[in-house]
């Protein structure tokens, strides 16, 4: 089983409290985390950061997570990264809307506490 101190996940979330929350609770169990506050910067981010897992918010300033999305799947050496969207946008045309855009998994916020996804993080990349 892989080692958690090993994989590298990028967050993508204009929160700073849930983003700092997230990174202090992930780095606690021994992953590298890089936070990027909106679209383009996640996008720079990519270019160089390859990272085993990416956390995505949808409502982003500059470019909302649905664009991120549209690049990374246009894009050979990011459309293999797993990602997870983390949003308050719940209908269910959003989820489709994500998964169809390549993300893994869909979780709303208000539903999942952060205990639970780190949970679902570790038990995504394997992680004991």
């Amino acid at each position: 089983m892989p080692e958690a101190q090993s994989q590298t996940i990028l967050i993508v979330e204009d929160d700073a409290f849930l983003s700092s929350l997230l990174s202090a609770k992930l780095k606690k169990e021994n992953f590298a985390v890089e936070i990027s506050t909106d679209g383009v910067d996640a996008l720079e981010k990519l270019k160089t950061l390859r990272p085993h897992l990416i956390l995505l918010d949808l409502i982003l300033p500059r470019k909302n997570g649905f664009e991120v999305l549209q690049e990374i799947s246009q894009d050979p050496q990011l459309q293999k990264v797993p990602i997870i969207i983390i949003s308050n946008l719940g209908q269910e045309s959003d989820i489709e809307r994500g998964k169809a855009l390549g993300a893994r998994e869909y979780y709303v916020k208000a539903r999942l506490s952060i205990d639970e996804l780190v949970g679902k993080i570790k038990e995504f990349l394997g992680v004991a």
